[in-house]
């Protein structure tokens, strides 16, 4: 293949800014916020699924507290309908007196029992409510570093996709000006060659692969016309020869 030695020089160019592309990408994916996200996201679930399972608990507790006080409130309703037969008269067979006195007093057990129930409840309601305040203002906390982190990243892809921009349409205007055949070659070797398609021959040395060439082959480059287009012997890149290439 033959490419005027200018278009291969630009070739250079275009090479620079798609390694510039690829630093860019990995610098995109390599953001120390995405582990700090990442970090803070698997802190915030953990978090959730406690205070859900407080919350739960909190609800267990309101239900089994309301449950507890209808039955206080029935024995206290049914205790004070049986004092209020008591107190009238209403009952005058000694042993039915006897009866009622004696279901008074049960009642009166069964209430002091069952309010009991009800303060036992209250506690481990209160806790529950301690700890649901507690989650959810650690959750929030989580929350408010996660957003700042969020925010952080996509100030800087804002900033990264800017230079991308700027690098691709540059690259878009260099490649224009490349022969097409040249062009093809040197993007088929490139996604071959780990991103690399063209490299300068520096001192006799491919910095494509760093490596030195054989005396033949520098021979051969050197006997080469201006505008042929040469490849490394040892990494088959598209070697661009300049002033400093050492021949």
């Amino acid at each position: 293949m033959n490419a005027a030695p200018a278009d291969q020089i630009r070739l250079l160019d275009v090479q620079a800014l798609d390694v510039r592309l690829q630093q860019l990408a990995h610098r995109r994916r390599s953001l120390p916020e995405h582990a700090e996200i990442e970090s803070l996201t698997k802190d915030h679930t953990q978090l959730r699924d406690l205070l859900v399972a407080a919350q739960t608990e909190e609800s267990d507790c309101s239900r089994e507290q309301t449950k507890a006080e209808q039955d206080v409130d029935q024995v206290r309703q049914r205790a004070a309908r049986d004092q209020k037969r008591l107190d009238t008269g209403a009952v005058t067979s000694p042993k039915d007196l006897e009866n009622l006195q004696r279901e008074i007093t049960s009642l009166a057990k069964r209430q002091g029992d069952l309010e009991d129930v009800v303060l036992e409840v209250m506690e481990r309601r209160e806790s529950a409510q301690e700890r649901v305040a507690e989650l959810t203002e650690r959750v929030g906390a989580v929350q408010g570093k996660i957003d700042d982190a969020t925010a952080r990243r996509d100030a800087a892809f804002e900033g990264i996709d800017g230079e991308v921009a700027t690098a691709t349409k540059e690259r878009e205007v260099v490649s224009a000006t490349i022969p097409d055949d040249l062009l093809k070659l040197y993007d088929k070797l490139r996604g071959q060659q780990g991103g690399i398609g063209a490299a300068k021959l520096y001192q006799r040395t491919c910095q494509g692969c760093r490596q030195e060439l054989a005396i033949t082959d520098i021979n051969e480059i050197r006997a080469a016309a201006p505008d042929t287009v040469v490849r490394c012997e040892n990494c088959r890149r598209i070697l661009v020869r300049t002033s400093e290439s050492g021949l």
